[in-house]
């Protein structure tokens, strides 16, 4: 049996009679960060999705810490979400709650915990992504930098073995992305978690991935570490990491 701490076998995923992703299999080991990445529309998203349980594919396996999510009923799933952090591109912060609120969200609806415990808690996570005095700010106050990191704090206010980004540099400047570069590593290093990270900046991903996984028009076509990946016999692969335009579309728009 795999010691992987998550496992996709042969997951196929449609949108409609659209096929996006086609028989992909992989795994995920303890205390990585495994980042996704390839071009636009290319399937990263809709397979973070499915990862975490927020859509149902057609068919394959997700099992995560040893439990099949496709055998789960609704109650088991919502359980095992509760082991899962996710920080969205967006941020998803609530605009209408202060930033210790958001963060104390998931506390209370499933910490089952008093609000002075809930209280010590958010304040550690704040302190722990670098916002410590934020509680009581709005989230239209922050900064975009500072509205991702107030997201991490929320997706590790359950201590989750695992946490999902979604695109965790996108619209952030050099400086702001390196600072949240670091901040991931740290976590990683602080909380012994794992970190999954569905990205296209090629900085970012030279700096934090352990592992990465390549996608295009729905198929693995590289999975494997950062250096083999620069060094891929797979063009598209080494493409990316070069960051080489593609001829023929560059042909069509000339």
């Amino acid at each position: 049996m795999s010691d992987a701490f998550i496992e996709v076998q042969d997951l196929v995923a449609h949108y409609g009679e659209q096929l996006v992703l086609d028989r992909v299999s992989f795994s995920v080991q303890r205390n990585e960060i495994f980042v996704v990445i390839g071009g636009s529309g290319c399937g990263k998203t809709t397979l973070f999705k499915h990862m975490t349980g927020l859509l149902t594919p057609t068919s394959g396996q997700i099992i995560h810490a040893g439990q099949d999510i496709m055998t789960l009923d609704e109650d088991g799933l919502s359980a095992l979400q509760r082991t899962i952090g996710i920080a969205f591109q967006s941020s998803g912060l609530f605009n209408s709650m202060t930033v210790g609120e958001n963060v104390a969200m998931p506390l209370r609806e499933f910490g089952d915990m008093d609000e002075t415990l809930i209280a010590s808690v958010v304040d550690l996570k704040l302190s722990l992504v670098g916002l410590a005095g934020a509680q009581r700010m709005m989230p239209s106050e922050l900064s975009g930098g500072m509205r991702k990191r107030a997201s991490l704090a929320r997706a590790i206010a359950l201590d989750p073995p695992v946490v999902y980004f979604d695109e965790p540099s996108a619209g952030l400047d050099p400086i702001m992305a390196a600072g949240l570069d670091d901040l991931i590593l740290a976590l990683k290093r602080l909380l012994g978690i794992t970190v999954i990270i569905v990205t296209h900046e090629l900085d970012s991903i030279r700096k934090v991935a352990d592992h990465v996984l390549m996608l295009d028009r729905g198929h693995v076509i590289f999975d494997g570490t950062v250096a083999e990946a620069e060094h891929s016999e797979v063009e598209r692969t080494r493409q990316f990491f070069e960051r080489r335009p593609d001829e023929a579309i560059l042909q069509r728009s000339l």
